[in-house]
């Protein structure tokens, strides 16, 4: 047996391995940026977000035209439910509703339902706070999928934001 030839095709077999691995986990890791304006004044305020499961939580950041920064977490606003759980509701109709539809049957042991929201709780100098809400434009894919909304701060500025898909 030639252990040479083993140990020469097994090591690039690990290093593709560790490659693989690597682009798994960075394609679970997703950011972002946006834009808004601060009312009353109309000036701008960028926005960024980072997120480690795709776009469904993460740390949104805002930076103010005085260059207040304003850092906290966010949450797409969703539910999980088993498919059994539905099951009741079918009875005496067709599974689903299809003639009058409200949710799709679920194919799989679990359904997630998006509610097409996100929320931010950001803080910013001296504990002052922001929050935000925002309305996504493809709900399952997260914060990728861009989406808009507002934010108001302690002092009842608001600020308008947009988010651009990623």
């Amino acid at each position: 047996m030639n252990h040479t030839s083993f140990f020469s095709t097994a090591r690039p077999i690990r290093i593709s391995l560790a490659c693989i691995a690597a682009a798994l986990l960075a394609a679970c890791t997703a950011a972002g940026t946006g834009s808004g304006t601060v009312e009353p004044g109309g000036k701008p305020v960028s926005f960024s977000w980072k997120s480690e499961d795709a776009g469904e939580t993460g740390t949104m950041t805002a930076t103010l035209p005085d260059g207040r920064t304003f850092t906290g977490p966010f949450l797409q606003v969703k539910s999980t439910a088993r498919r059994e759980a539905f099951e009741p509701l079918w009875v005496g109709w067709r599974p689903g509703w299809p003639d009058w539809p409200v949710t799709a049957v679920p194919a799989t042991e679990f359904v997630t339902v998006y509610s097409g929201r996100a929320i931010a709780n950001l803080e910013g100098p001296g504990g002052e706070r922001m929050r935000c809400r925002f309305h996504l434009n493809h709900p399952d894919s997260g914060m990728r999928g861009g989406g808009q909304g507002e934010c108001k701060l302690a002092d009842g500025h608001t600020v308008d934001a947009v988010f651009a898909p990623t």
